[in-house]
């Protein structure tokens, strides 16, 4: 996780951004359950009338809800609301609540909203037990009231208020007896006060809104209409929300999709860059399918991953914890099912991980294996098709298949448990929630409202786990392929630069090559492919090479430009150590063909100029006439811009050995390397090629790998190999003499009469 993390640095503005944007699409989110239970809560049970700060009370009411208050609290009501008389009442007053026109009334003031809180928790409270004693009736107002011997000759208000000559309009009612005696002192309220204390603060929020409709109905308000307004409101701020959230999540979305695509770009850039400058020992230590599979498959784990991070990894916390807030902010007492329902998922989670996660990890080794076995197929096979092997290598590639295909079948099958059991617990919590809430709502503790916001902050809270669940199912492989790509992007190249390392100017190189007691083994090989190996190849003359296969000649010459690096002894070029010149300049001295030659994509001219880049068309008509191309090159119907296929499938073995040899010519070095490189070319192309080759590398170094006697005849030094060890060195007729090992190569290749013809030439 944290590899993957190393990954994105450099895009950390873009990351910080994207927190900022989940941050308001979560506030969306968690803010869209308030808005409906509002609706259900105030809009529809409610009326529209959102709390107990009433923007108008009638003289009654006012006086009724003082007698609850202490000091702090008339203080409050009397800063907040101000008497007016039906002469004071303003028209747009009178045209809210028409029946403020023909009697006194408490209206809020114009600073009253800003202590719209305070007000909430002073009058809710006084509103509630009003609204409760209204309905009392007269046997439950005795029991209400500590002195019943009093009353208790009277059996109904209307005969009490008619004793005391209490005046009403109407019927009488328990509020106008309270009144009577409250403003007397004669009764104690401490009978009604206590049965709102253990009320929770939306209950009674609930209770006084009631109160408040009821005085907006005395005052002729129009409360249909103020109830549609209020769920209008409320509708267009969920809308609003919506689109703010909306906005938020397309913006993540496209900038999670920028950054993975340039982690991707990145990496893919970064390895392409570090594979380029790895040695023969590091490209053998991956194998050239799993860098190949590191470099496409591994990297697309690490894009999907890092879209899904950025997408669901930051946001799921963020809902999380933003869910929790609000949970405990409606103060349900039904906390402890969120702490069951992660559990539960936890253990889930844990279980489907421990069986599936050994899975993952062996997952990229089955790719890599896959890819390796369906590469060698693939270039071998007119091979398979001569020995008629298609069943055996169809075969090899069925296990390696068959082999993948069982690992992510395993993985699947065990992540699809997944979905169904979360799916199982959401909806075993939901139910679990209506269960317990519609207690509490019959209890009168709980709103419908709060119940439906509850239940829905608590999938929030679920799903911001099942969103870490999911990735979760990801994540392994692609911690995997960020340790994959993390140990390529870590492995040191084995033949680098030095602090100390000299730049050489090939113009001012002559291209003497001295080996001296040179001594190579593979990595990891037990046994020494070379062994004090020492000769010099002059500028001007023809080194050659020659022995049985598998005597070392390759490898000797691939030490020269530092595909690998010698183990003991030094090759030095013009005097310095080839380790103390940079690999650049010292690659740039050499024109190296490859035993197998090896073309691009592109066209004929582009593929010469391989060498050189800025290389003119005369010089690359010459080197075509030097390597004997120029006639097949002038038969084809573009010439130089002759398409190449890939790998160079449309030429033949021949023609891609010259094309190779002239990409070297082109290159203008000072040493020659030509790695058998004749062994596809008929005898007359040969000497041809040679003998116009020699004309041209009369001033070079030229160094050449041959099977063939007849291709190293004419050499000025030839060395001979056997078992890594040098065997014979000199002329032809120097070696005829005094090497076994020579002699034996040049009578199992030319007859008796052929070489005496040559020793008479020469």
């Amino acid at each position: 996780m944290l590899k993957i993390f190393k990954f994105m640095y450099k895009y950390i503005p873009h990351i910080l951004l994207i927190v900022l944007l989940l941050i308001i699409q979560a506030w969306g989110d968690l803010t869209l359950p308030q808005y409906t239970s509002d609706i259900v809560d105030v809009g529809i049970q409610q009326g529209g009338v959102p709390d107990a700060a009433a923007e108008a009370l009638t003289e009654h009411s006012a006086n009724m809800i003082l007698l609850f208050l202490d000091d702090d609290g008339k203080q409050l009501f009397n800063d907040c609301y101000e008497l007016k008389t039906p002469q004071t009442v303003t028209a747009e007053e009178k045209n809210k609540f028409p029946a403020s026109a023909a009697d006194n009334v408490y209206f809020m003031t114009d600073n009253a909203d800003e202590r719209r809180d305070e007000l909430n928790t002073v009058l809710a409270s006084p509103m509630m037990m009003l609204s409760m004693i209204s309905s009392l009736s007269y046997e439950d107002f005795l029991n209400a009231v500590p002195d019943n011997q009093q009353l208790a000759m009277f059996s109904s208000y209307d005969e009490l208020t008619a004793a005391l000559g209490i005046e009403t309009t109407g019927a009488a009612t328990a509020e106008d007896i309270l009144l009577f005696f409250a403003s007397s002192g004669a009764v104690d309220l401490s009978g009604f006060t206590g049965a709102t204390e253990q009320m929770p603060e939306s209950i009674l929020i609930q209770g006084a809104s009631g109160f408040v409709r009821e005085e907006y109905v005395r005052l002729g308000a129009d409360t249909d209409t103020m109830q549609r307004d209020y769920l209008i409101a409320t509708g267009i701020g969920m809308l609003g929300v919506t689109l703010i959230m909306m906005t938020a999540s397309i913006i993540v979305g496209f900038f999670a999709s920028r950054v993975s695509a340039g982690v991707g770009f990145g990496l893919r850039g970064r390895i392409f860059r570090k594979v380029v400058s790895f040695s023969g020992a590091e490209i053998e230590k991956f194998s050239t399918a799993s860098l190949i599979t590191r470099s496409t498959n591994d990297i697309m784990q690490i894009q999907m991953v890092t879209v899904m991070i950025l997408r669901m990894v930051l946001y799921a916390p963020i809902l999380g914890i933003g869910g929790i807030f609000k949970v405990l902010s409606i103060r349900t007492d039904m906390a402890w099912i969120i702490g069951i329902a992660v559990l539960a998922i936890f253990c889930v989670v844990i279980v489907l991980m421990v069986v599936a996660l050994p899975k993952f990890k062996i997952m990229q080794s089955l790719v890599d294996r896959l890819n390796l076995v369906a590469r060698e197929i693939l270039t071998g096979l007119p091979v398979i098709r001569a020995f008629s092997r298609e069943r055996h290598e169809e075969k090899r590639f069925d296990e390696a298949n068959a082999r993948l295909t069982r690992n992510m079948l395993f993985t699947s099958r065990t992540m699809t448990f997944m979905m169904p059991l979360m799916m199982l617990i959401m909806n075993l919590i939901a139910v679990l929630i209506v269960w317990i809430g519609a207690g509490r709502i019959s209890e009168g503790n709980l709103q419908v409202g709060e119940m439906i916001a509850f239940i829905t902050y608590t999938m929030q809270i679920v799903m911001s786990f099942l969103m870490l669940t999911m990735i979760s199912v990801m994540l392994p492989r692609a911690a995997v392929s960020a340790e994959r790509i993390d140990e390529v992007l870590n492995t040191e190249p084995s033949i680098t630069d030095t602090d100390s390392s000299v730049t050489v100017d090939k113009k001012d190189a002559v291209g003497e090559v001295c080996f001296d007691n040179v001594s190579f083994r593979y990595p990891d090989a037990d046994m020494e492919v070379l062994k004090d190996i020492s000769f010099t190849a002059k500028p001007g003359e023809t080194t050659a090479f020659i022995g049985s296969t598998g005597s070392g000649k390759s490898t000797l010459v691939h030490l020269l430009p530092r595909f690998y690096d010698v183990t003991a002894g030094k090759i030095t070029v013009d005097g310095k150590d080839i380790r103390d010149i940079s690999v650049e300049s010292l690659r740039d001295m050499i024109g190296f063909v490859p035993q197998k030659g090896v073309l691009f994509s592109g066209t004929i001219k582009s593929n010469l100029r391989f060498g050189d880049n800025d290389a003119s068309d005369e010089l690359l008509q010459l080197a075509a006439d030097i390597s004997q191309s120029s006639e097949f090159i002038s038969q084809k119907p573009d010439k130089f811009d002759e398409p190449v296929s890939q790998g160079g499938t449309n030429v033949s073995g021949g023609q891609k050995q010259r094309l190779s040899i002239a990409r070297a010519i082109v290159r203008q070095p000072k040493i020659y390397i030509f790695d058998d490189s004749f062994s596809a070319l008929d005898y007359k192309t040969d000497v041809a090629l040679r003998k116009a080759l020699a004309e041209k590398t009369k001033d070079c170094t030229v160094m050449i790998v041959a099977q063939r006697i007849s291709t190293i005849l004419h050499a000025e030094q030839i060395i001979v190999l056997d078992e890594g060890r040098i065997a014979g060195k000199g002329t032809h007729e120097q070696l005829m003499e005094s090497c076994e090992v020579y002699r034996q190569i040049a009578t199992s290749q030319l007859s008796e009469s052929d070489l005496e013809k040559i020793g008479g030439e020469r």
